[in-house]
This record gives C-alpha cells, sequence and structure tokens, in this order.
C-alpha cells in the first residue's frame, strides 16, 4: 500500500443556492494509496456523496470547488480538460451509484450499456466488447452471463443489477473504485454477497476502493482505514481496528452507541440528539457542539483542528488528549 493513487488536499465544495451558500464539503483532505481500503463514514447530509461526485468531477451545476486539489497519481484532476475526463471517469476512476435500479438506462439492454463503455475507454470494436462484457459478468458471479447480456435492466433484480454496475467498474481496469452505498438498495442477504465480491475483486485486481456508507458494520468488515464526517468536516480518522477500539470524538462514540448489540438486553436504541446543522449556517464553533454532552464554551466560540492524538489517530475535538 506504499504507492499513493489518489490525493485530496483541503477540498471546500460549496452549494450556491437562492436561500444562501451551503458548504457541503469544508476543508477535506485524504490519500488513498494502491490496493487500500479507505470507509467514509456519517449521517446523510454529513457531505460523503458530494465529496465522492468531486473525485469524479461529476457535481451539480449549483455545486462548485472553491478551493483545494484533487490528485490522481500526482496530475492535477482540477485542470482536466473534457477529454481527460472522459478518460479519467472510466479507465482511472469508476463509480458505483447508490441505486442499482436507477443506475442503468432502462431502455438500453445490460450488453449495449456495456459494451458502449469498452469501446468509449478501451476502443475495443464489438466482438472484443461483448467477449470482455460476458466475462466480466462471470467475474461478478452472474449465473448464465450470455443470456443477462441480453436482458434489460428491468429484468434482473436489484442484486443483479448491483452485480452489472460493479462489472462494468471492473471492466475498463480502473484503478480506484468509488463506491457511494453500493448495498442500500439492497436485502441483508444479497448486501453481504456484493461485500464479498467486492473485496475478493480488489485482491484479484489490486485496486483502491473507498467506500461510502452511514454502515459502521460494512465498515469493520471491508475498510483499512475510517473518516467519520459531520456537517462537511472530518471528525475523526483511524486505522479501522484502532477506531473500532477506542472511538475518541463524542460523535463517532455516538455512532458506536447507536448500533444495536447482538445479545439484545436494549430497550430502546441509542440516539444521538438533536440534527445535523443547516450548512449554509453552521455553529461558528465546533459544528457538533450543539448536541454533545461534552462541549464547553470553547468549542462553542473556536474551531478546532483535526489534529493527531498519536498513532496517526486524528480527531477534530477540544475535549480529546
Amino acid at each position: 500500500m506504499d504507492e499513493l493513487i489518489l490525493e485530496v488536499n483541503n477540498l471546500k465544495t460549496y452549494f450556491f443556492l437562492a436561500s444562501g451558500v451551503a458548504k457541503a464539503v469544508d476543508g477535506v483532505s485524504f490519500q488513498l494509496h494502491k490496493g487500500e481500503t479507505l470507509g467514509v463514514v456519517g449521517e446523510s447530509g454529513s457531505g460523503k456523496s458530494v465529496m465522492s461526485k468531486c473525485v469524479i468531477r461529476l457535481l451539480e451545476k449549483v455545486g462548485r470547488i472553491v478551493e483545494g486539489e484533487i490528485k490522481f497519481e500526482g496530475r492535477d484532476v482540477l485542470s482536466f480538460s473534457e477529454k481527460e475526463l472522459m478518460a479519467y471517469r472510466g479507465q482511472d476512476v469508476s463509480m458505483i451509484f447508490q441505486d442499482p435500479m436507477t443506475s442503468l438506462d432502462p431502455v438500453f439492454r445490460v450488453g449495449d450499456q456495456m459494451m458502449e463503455n469498452l469501446r468509449i475507454h478501451r476502443g475495443l470494436d464489438k466482438a472484443e466488447a461483448r467477449k470482455v462484457a460476458i466475462e466480466a459478468l462471470r467475474s461478478v458471479g452472474i449465473p448464465n452471463p450470455e443470456a443477462r447480456f441480453e436482458a434489460y435492466p428491468f429484468e434482473l433484480s436489484g442484486g443483479m443489477c448491483q452485480r452489472v454496475i460493479i462489472a462494468m467498474a471492473l471492466c475498463c481496469n480502473a484503478k480506484v473504485i468509488v463506491a457511494d452505498e453500493p448495498t442500500t438498495a439492497l436485502d441483508v442477504t444479497v448486501q453481504a454477497q456484493v461485500l464479498r465480491l467486492l473485496k475478493n475483486l480488489q485482491k484479484e485486481n489490486g485496486m483502491a476502493l473507498m467506500l461510502i456508507t452511514h454502515n459502521l458494520g460494512v465498515v469493520a468488515q471491508l475498510c483499512d482505514l475510517v473518516y467519520v464526517m459531520y456537517a462537511g468536516q472530518i471528525v475523526e480518522a483511524a486505522e479501522t481496528f484502532a477506531l473500532f477500539r477506542e472511538a475518541k470524538h463524542p460523535y463517532t462514540q455516538g455512532l458506536r452507541k447507536a448500533i444495536p448489540a447482538l445479545e439484545g438486553g436494549q430497550e430502546t436504541l441509542y440516539t444521538i440528539r438533536g440534527t445535523v446543522p443547516d450548512l449554509r449556517c453552521p455553529p461558528p464553533g465546533c459544528r457538533f457542539c450543539p448536541r454533545c454532552d461534552r462541549a464547553t464554551e470553547a468549542c462553542a466560540q473556536s474551531v478546532p483542528p483535526l489534529r493527531d492524538v498519536g498513532g496517526g489517530h486524528f480527531v477534530r475535538c477540544f475535549q480529546v488528549t
């Protein structure tokens, strides 16, 4: 995991709305190395998906990267031309979106969509593209891939569609896969199959994986490193084992406590009081301050820095020493 593939420094992404400017991503930095799995967790609205879309330059029109840099193998992604972006999306970085049923075009056959991808990014002719696409479907565990190649997306289950999306991401030999909630729309049995598939394919191909999720169980199963996001900022970052052994930030501790215990015995589930702040007017100090039981006056007035508290464990909190 020594080879640095993707580097993001001080990324700030704002949405310019009629009602104000929403600071969806506010000063996020991270690195991703070859063969590494990075998990990004947090509540809905924390900025996880916006950050992932920034990596592949697929922001909505009202969104804008106002500061920071994104580097892929040392190249400045933010300076790419449209032609360079076409090559970057697919050949270098591929994305698996949240809902497999809406990620595929319903009026085109699965095979046609896969072949278009291969012909654009790898320059294959129709016969070669068909062969590679069917082999990719077989590699992700789809039975009778020749028949599925001719099917329309609505003829496949959610789990099958998600496997097709993964196959499309893999058949261009991308070096980085960005998976945004890849198992959200699937039942728990299919979730386990898809996650096992991703891990096995990663080992075989040596690709780097960025996993965006709100499921700490998925993170514990798959990830080498974990970044916890809250209200557009990283509040804690550590190796997976270290974070689960001793979460330090009050927000991360709250997420941990909200997980139901396997042995049961809980009358009610723990919840973090309050809601994520409006990013058009975030609190002046720590963004978690209004919901934190350990907050002091200093927390309400000043933004805590993200600092190393030992062993590469980073925390954005005044109360952690």
